[in-house]
């Protein structure tokens, strides 16, 4: 075994230790506030401590809230610690005391939440994965505009920049991500019953914020980041020869303007449908290399990445001499299940059907439950 070889598995095998000793995670996500997140994590305490389950609240924020206050009752919490910053008393959640008393299950509320400045970790999130390292799980919760990856596209549904935001690697590290869903109307109804928010603040809120389109679509977000999280779970722990057929599609084109174009937007569609991931493989063979190739042609070919990346898809350029046998290794890293090609004229035919690397392809389809789909 190589040097490289050994320090990868040494440290595959450091890392199955380390997350053995780590805390478990679990994660509730929800599209906005007063979905229930708090309130189905304190139905959890109480359930785990009927359980016997050593279980303590490192922080909850009811935001005054008379049914999620009723709930937090009765629940054994660890202290807050109080801290002085510009001449106020604050309080913020006391991490040394939850490590020291080490209960088994902590929950922890508002993951987003910056922390006053002066001590140990700038972010709670930074907080919570100490105290998983310790080896106590953590049950906590945020919304969905906190997420760092999709909070321009929040931005662009609410119109509000959102400064308190979670990496994405913070999520990746979760055990179990859930949900709380509602819909648009029951949320709504939530709001104008004053369990959210303050009866005074309704109105404001609901011009704003609470709007069913802005909800619709922040429903939309929440449901993807979980499916995603759940996706990856099952990429990393389920065994492949058992999954569920999750439709994956590539989309192969060559530097032909037309052909190209219409390639993207029927494998566009065909991903849609089926609301899959699906990608676009281009091969540069040395003929097209950029040195070489005509600049209207090059032209053609970056708006069409473009298109493809505008409608969803995640793009591929690989130099190489031989596309099939590139074809077949997208295929096999990327886990296709459907590749997309143009009709090629007869004398192409003739050519492919000639090259033994195709045939490998097509065996390689075959043998892997790959469909291949021709567009006319």
């Amino acid at each position: 075994m190589k040097d490289q070889e050994k320090e990868k598995s040494v440290e595959h095998f450091l890392n199955l230790i380390r997350k053995s000793k780590r805390g478990k995670f679990k994660v509730y996500i929800g599209m906005s506030a007063g979905v229930g997140k708090t309130y189905r994590m304190l139905q959890e305490a109480h359930s785990l401590l009927k359980n016997r389950v050593n279980v303590k609240i490192g922080y909850i924020e009811t935001h005054n809230r008379a049914e999620t206050a009723a709930l937090a009752e009765g629940l054994p919490c660890i202290e807050r610690k109080k801290v002085f910053y510009k001449g106020k008393e604050l309080e913020e959640m006391d991490v040394q005391s939850i490590l020291s008393q080490h209960p088994e299950v902590v929950i922890v509320d508002e993951l987003a939440h910056s922390n006053i400045p002066g001590g140990k970790n700038e972010k709670r999130w930074q907080d919570v994965i100490d105290i998983l390292e310790s080896g106590i799980n953590v049950i906590s919760a945020l919304n969905i505009q906190h997420i760092e990856s999709i909070n321009e596209e929040v931005h662009k549904i609410t119109g509000i920049q959102v400064s308190e935001r979670v990496p994405d690697k913070v999520l990746q590290m979760a055990d179990e991500v859930v949900n709380i869903d509602l819909t648009a109307d029951e949320l709504i109804a939530r709001l104008k019953e004053g369990k959210i928010y303050h009866p005074d603040k309704v109105e404001v809120a609901l011009r704003n914020f609470f709007k069913p389109e802005k909800i619709l679509q922040l429903r939309e977000l929440a449901l993807k980041e979980v499916a995603s999280q759940v996706e990856r779970k099952v990429d990393t722990e389920v065994a492949i020869d058992i999954r569920l057929r999750h439709e994956r599609f590539l989309a192969c084109i060559s530097s032909n303007h037309e052909t190209a174009r219409m390639i993207i937007r029927k494998t566009a569609r065909l991903a849609s449908y089926y609301n899959s991931k699906w990608y676009v493989l281009y091969v540069q063979v040395p003929r097209e290399d950029a040195n070489r190739i005509k600049l209207s042609v090059q032209r053609h070919l970056i708006n069409n990445l473009k298109l493809a990346t505008e409608l969803g898809a995640e793009v591929l350029q690989v130099r190489s001499k031989n596309i099939p046998a590139t074809m077949v290794k997208i295929v096999d890293e990327k886990q296709i299940t459907t590749v997309c090609i143009g009709k090629p004229h007869f004398h192409l035919w003739q050519v492919i059907l000639k090259t033994n690397t195709f045939n490998q392809l097509l065996n390689k389809l075959s043998n892997s439950d790959t469909d291949l789909i021709i567009l006319s």
